[in-house]
């Protein structure tokens, strides 16, 4: 199954070249290698934040500081944000000092904090980026023992100017992106800076990326070298469990930001064409954003209130059984570095249909807690013959929560700061952290 070495497999990993993927990891020790450089390894028991700290004392790590885009706070914030907000979150009661810089968030103060750790929202979208970079050069928030890099289409460019340990969370390329929101010049650029400009300087930095697809999309769209690049697939919340009764009446869940990549316009259609054989299917669309108002516009149009839900934001607890009442789950986005709601989902025991893309085809076991499409035409069919054949659904139901199963934050937590911990151990020892 693509992406599952990322949860289960890893055993071994030397200082001098990561692995391709990492696996949940349990207590660790050290032992010499045949060359003499210590080796991580980790055992099948679970992941505590008590073992992160184990590692940070060993490999002298004591303060962080975490560079992102954006934060868990920001309107518009997604899967990207979340990963994010959880690793630092663990990392804080393993005892680490962190501090996350980000740009600035409407509603939140500029010096906030969150589960333990500090968040600093300085300056707009486009100018967060020299403000950060001018801000960590000069230690105006203090020194950082090692750094995490989000590079979300944008990058801070760390390798050029920090020089201790430190790690990228790169969740996908954004390729076509650029062209659904931003205009033409600026699209340009920004595929020029990401897929050509950028990459030539993270050649020798450690990337974690969610899902083997994507980690093959960022070797053959960014020429990053492969043995750098790791998988470390995003956990599952407890609270995402089997509960509430299946809605009365056959309903489709999708959740996410409102924005072109996610394609709600696109689910709106494929429902109203289901719709032609099921007539009483019914959607619910979780999520806010900016185009709110021409999706509105597409449901009049349709005349399709009265089967069409705009939930917006809901409560953690509303989201749990909204996917517990829900037949599917759908996902029609063009670009995803994971399904976080797929998987989230999946461990309600809620199967998916979603676009065959990077991100979808680890988050999804095709045929087996879903089903991947590769045109509307194709969703159309799929959930049509999901949503009449109940043995089909319970089949990928069950599928789903055994799929779901795998992913733990804390395993993604400690997976997480493994690179950080051997670029800190070699650097003690005086040899090279190159990868």
């Amino acid at each position: 199954m693509p992406g599952a070495a990322g949860v289960l497999g890893y055993h071994r990993m030397t200082l001098r070249e990561p692995p391709s993927a990492l696996a949940p990891a349990g207590r660790r020790c050290r032992r010499p290698t045949a060359r003499g450089r210590p080796t991580i390894t980790t055992t099948p028991t679970p992941a505590r934040a008590a073992d992160i700290a184990d590692l940070a004392r060993d490999a002298g790590i004591r303060t962080v500081h975490v560079l992102a885009w954006r934060d868990l706070g920001d309107v518009e914030a997604g899967g990207s944000e979340l990963f994010t907000a959880r690793i630092n979150a663990i990392w804080a009661e393993a005892g680490l000092d962190l501090t996350m810089r980000t740009s600035y968030a409407q509603g939140q103060k500029v010096f906030g904090e969150r589960d333990g750790y500090r968040i600093i929202r300085k300056s707009g979208r486009s100018m967060s980026f020299p403000t950060t970079i001018l801000s960590e050069v000069a230690h105006r928030y203090g020194t950082a023992d090692a750094m995490v890099e989000v590079w979300n289409g944008v990058p801070f460019l760390s390798p050029v100017w920090f020089r201790g340990p430190r790690v990228v969370f790169l969740h996908h390329v954004h390729r076509h992106m650029w062209d659904e929101v931003l205009g033409p010049r600026a699209a340009k650029f920004g595929k020029v800076l990401e897929g050509r400009l950028a990459p030539p300087f993270y050649r020798g930095t450690p990337i974690l990326t969610l899902s083997e697809s994507s980690r093959q999309e960022i070797i053959e769209m960014l020429g990053i070298p492969p043995r750098n690049i790791t998988v470390n697939s995003p956990g599952i919340d407890p609270r995402f469990a089997p509960g509430a009764e299946l809605a009365p009446k056959p309903t489709i869940v999708t959740v996410g930001r409102l924005t072109p990549t996610k394609r709600f316009d696109e689910m709106i259609r494929v429902v109203h064409e289901v719709r032609e054989t099921h007539h009483d299917v019914q959607l619910v669309i979780v999520g806010d954003g900016y185009e709110r108002d021409e999706l509105e516009t597409l449901i009049d149009d349709l005349d399709a209130r009265s089967w069409v839900r705009m939930a917006g934001y809901v409560t953690d607890e509303e989201l749990v059984e909204l996917y517990q009442q829900a037949w599917l789950v759908t996902a029609a986005s063009t670009a995803e570095g994971w399904g976080m709601t797929l998987t989230e989902a999946a461990a309600c025991g809620t199967p998916a249909v979603a676009t065959d893309i990077a991100g979808h085809r680890d988050s999804v076991a095709d045929g087996k807690s879903g089903v991947l499409v590769d045109s509307s035409r194709a969703m159309v069919a799929e959930i049509s013959r999901l949503i009449g054949d109940e043995d089909a659904r319970g089949r990928l139901a069950e599928g789903a929560r055994k799929h779901a199963a795998q992913f733990t934050w804390e395993a993604a937590a400690y997976n997480a700061f493994v690179p950080l911990a051997q670029r800190a151990m070699l650097r003690r020892r005086g040899g090279s952290t190159r990868p």
